[in-house]
């Protein structure tokens, strides 16, 4: 029998079930990760695709504030052509993110909202019923990657300045000088032209926003990594029809065409690369030292991966457990 085949689809209660999922999570994820949650408890809010854009604009404005402070400096005279074009790039992104995020933890909320985990009511809803995936094992599955970040961030109290620090030194970074970017627009042609350099959008990057870049792909890969290897390691043991939920994961990645490049154009490819280089390193380094010596990577910034130690795990091993 189909597990998916009598399932209520409507909106209704999918508040209160989702905050019951969340609640599960904490304590799967804090039982196998040996790290727990401080503060509030995690909360669920269960949001439309509107709702998310605002949201995530609202914490785009408050990372963006001091390039949007240089930018009014360097051409006053002009600050409204500049914030229409950043704001229909910006909105042009999110518009197509809207519709393919499931959940997410706001590491950038004010300290009163710590502890909200946004869950994109339509989209899990699209997603249950394409491939007939049994809702609670869905959403539980999806809850417990985003509660997995929340614990993230909460071992390392230091990790969300980190973050912010390192977005504030790459918007150091950007020029504001169009023959500069002009500049950085004719090498990325070139290198596209000639098959040397990086590929992709570090194409358009200078060699300092390059590194920046690097550094942060390293972080990124940790931490969906983790949350990916916690989701499916914690599934194995409490949702029974995993199997199926991996295989609807999959099969939603795989794009082509249009879309395919559109996703490339934006990074967002990158994101999906950072799931599966980030879980193979979590993987074998807790393979390796077991759950207490993977978890040195919470105490410092200096324990972070390194660019290249996350397809190295031997060298991130030698570093800091040794």
């Amino acid at each position: 029998m189909d597990p998916a085949a009598d399932v209520d689809w409507s909106m209704g209660s999918h508040a209160a079930r989702l905050a019951s999922h969340v609640l599960r999570a904490e304590e799967l994820v804090a039982g196998f990760t040996d790290l727990t949650v401080t503060g509030f408890r995690s909360r669920a809010w269960v949001m439309g695709r509107g709702d998310w854009i605002r949201q995530n604009v609202a914490g785009l404005q408050r990372l963006m504030e001091p390039l949007a402070q240089r930018l009014l400096e360097k051409r006053p005279t002009r600050p409204t052509i500049a914030r229409k074009a950043v704001g229909a790039q910006a909105g042009a992104i999110l518009g197509y993110v809207s519709r393919r995020v499931l959940g997410q933890f706001d590491v950038f909320l004010p300290p009163d909202d710590d502890g909200l985990i946004y869950f994109v009511g339509p989209n899990l809803i699209e997603v249950e019923r394409r491939y007939g995936l049994v809702p609670n094992d869905f959403r539980l599955w999806v809850a417990i990657h985003e509660v997995t970040h929340r614990v993230q961030f909460s071992a390392a109290p230091w990790l969300r300045a980190f973050l912010g620090g390192m977005v504030d030194e790459y918007l150091e970074t950007v020029s504001l000088d169009p023959h500069q970017l002009m500049d950085q627009l004719r090498r990325a042609a070139e290198e596209a032209r000639t098959g040397a350099g990086p590929g992709g959008i570090l194409r358009l990057l200078t060699p300092e926003q390059r590194a920046i870049f690097e550094r942060t792909q390293a972080m990124m890969s940790l931490l969906e990594g983790h949350a990916s290897f916690v989701m499916n390691e914690v599934g194995k043991e409490h949702i029974a029809t995993l199997p199926r939920l991996k295989n609807a994961l999959q099969s939603r990645r795989r794009v082509r065409g249009v879309e395919q490049r559109f996703q490339r154009v934006i990074g967002f490819d990158q994101k999906v690369a950072q799931y599966d280089s980030g879980e193979r390193f979590v993987r074998d380094v807790i393979g390796r030292v077991g759950m207490s010596g993977f978890n040195l990577v919470w105490e410092s910034r200096e324990h972070l991966p390194q660019p290249g130690e996350v397809a190295d795990p031997d060298r991130w091993i030698a570093r800091v457990t040794r």
